[in-house]
Parts: structure tokens; C-alpha cells; sequence
């Protein structure tokens, strides 16, 4: 384990190094961007608008029955931006992008693909992982935002479908700007920017460590998605308690 995060260090050490000269893979971060963007954009809003539909169904209407409606807007809204929207993108990205980024690196390891970088001079973390690294960091921020948006959308369209709850759209999203701030969204996507780069760094690295062929590339698929998953839930815990002081 201490042997994993210390070539994950060196990995993010080396990538951020190779920072400034990313704008010569200027289209594979294009394309990487689009992978992780548009092609996830369907399954973003799925999930977000279902997501802040549970949350208005499972609080609406005990806040009501205690004559806390006017709070319904709020508690759904900022629990979304602040939780539920950066963490729950952030595992769906980690599925979908991170085990496609060890798979791919992976299969290039196994089939010799970065010793050939190697021997034609290219490294492979300025080729490889810093487009991966910034189109992911880049993505899904804003994903998150996109998220927020449509969760917000879910909740209210929940409470005002909800008999038990009968909130309009007006009342819902005036509540909702009365709790929650512009502050409490940055801190979600800033959860979020921190989320991607683990999830970069954490795929990219189990894919380059790959071996014994293409069962190999599963255990490191597998890993990349476990490994990722894990941090992203002990980060949030770690950030939430930065960011309320």
C-alpha cells in the first residue's frame, strides 16, 4: 500500500511538472474531454435528477408535517451542491473514465506499446497521463455543475408533483436561494476538481504498473475503480471538515 501511494506521488509530482508543456497534446486532451464530458452528459443528468428527486421524497414531506416547508428548498438544494452532486459524479466518472483509463494504459503496458514510447524518446506521462490528468480535471467540474443544476430541477419538480409535499417551482427555488449560498456550490466543485485528479492519478498509475496480460489489465480495471472509490469517500470526509472552518 505505502509502495501504491508512493509512485502515485511521484506520478502526480512528474504529471504537474509536465503541466506547461500540455498544450502540445492539445488534441488528445480535446478528445479526452469529450469522452469524459458529452459522451457521460446523458448518465450525468439521469442520475442527478433522480438523485435530488429521492432527496425532496425522502425530507419533503417530514419537514412539512413539522411546519418547516418553507426549509424544503433549501435542504434538498444544499445538500446536492455541497454532497450528493460532487461525490455521486465523481464514483460515476470513476466507473465509467477511470477504468477505461487502466484499461487503456494497462493494455499498452502489457503489449509493450510504452516501452516503444520509451524507445523513441517520448515519455509516456507527457503523452499518457497529462492529457488524461487535465481533460478529467477540466470535465468534471463541469459535470458537477450541470449535476447541481438538474438536481435542482428534480427536487422541485418532486415537490410539486408530491401531494404529501405541494411546493411550487416558484416556492422551491425561492427557498433555496434564501439557504443556499454562492460559497456552498464552490465547495462542491472544488470537491469535485480535487475528486478528478484522484481519480486521474489513481487510474492512470494502475494501468502503468499492469502485468501478466490481459488478466492483468482486469486486476488493474478493478483496482482503479476500487482505489479511486475509496479516496474519493475518505477525501470527503477530509475536505468537509477543512472547508466548515
Amino acid at each position: 500500500m505505502f509502495q501504491n501511494v508512493g509512485e502515485m506521488v511521484i506520478l502526480l509530482w512528474r504529471s504537474l511538472l509536465a503541466m506547461p508543456r500540455c498544450w502540445r497534446q492539445r488534441e488528445k486532451i480535446f478528445d479526452q474531454f469529450f469522452e469524459i464530458g458529452n459522451a457521460s452528459l446523458l448518465m450525468v443528468c439521469i442520475l442527478s435528477f433522480f438523485i435530488g428527486g429521492v432527496i425532496a421524497l425522502q425530507t419533503g414531506p417530514v419537514l412539512v408535517e413539522r411546519g418547516l416547508a418553507n426549509a424544503v428548498g433549501g435542504v434538498v438544494g444544499i445538500s446536492i451542491c455541497k454532497e450528493l452532486a460532487p461525490v455521486m459524479m465523481s464514483i460515476l466518472i470513476a466507473g465509467r473514465i477511470g477504468s477505461a483509463m487502466a484499461a487503456e494504459i494497462g493494455s499498452m503496458r502489457v503489449y509493450q506499446e510504452i516501452d516503444a514510447l520509451r524507445t523513441m524518446n517520448i515519455s509516456p506521462i507527457h503523452y499518457l497521463v497529462v492529457p488524461r490528468l487535465v481533460a478529467i480535471a477540466v470535465a468534471l467540474p463541469l459535470l458537477v455543475i450541470f449535476a447541481i443544476l438538474v438536481g435542482w430541477l428534480g427536487g422541485a419538480f418532486v415537490c410539486s408533483a408530491n401531494s404529501r409535499i405541494d411546493i411550487s417551482f416558484a416556492a422551491f427555488f425561492t427557498t433555496l436561494r434564501d439557504i443556499v449560498q454562492i460559497k456552498d456550490v464552490v465547495n462542491g466543485v472544488f470537491k469535485s476538481f480535487v475528486f478528478a485528479w484522484v481519480i486521474g492519478v489513481v487510474s492512470c498509475h494502475q494501468g502503468l504498473i499492469t502485468i501478466g496480460g490481459p488478466r492483468g489489465i482486469g486486476r488493474s480495471v478493478t483496482k482503479a475503480v476500487v482505489n479511486s472509490i475509496v479516496l474519493i469517500v475518505i477525501l470527503d470526509y477530509i475536505l468537509t471538515r477543512i472547508l466548515l472552518r
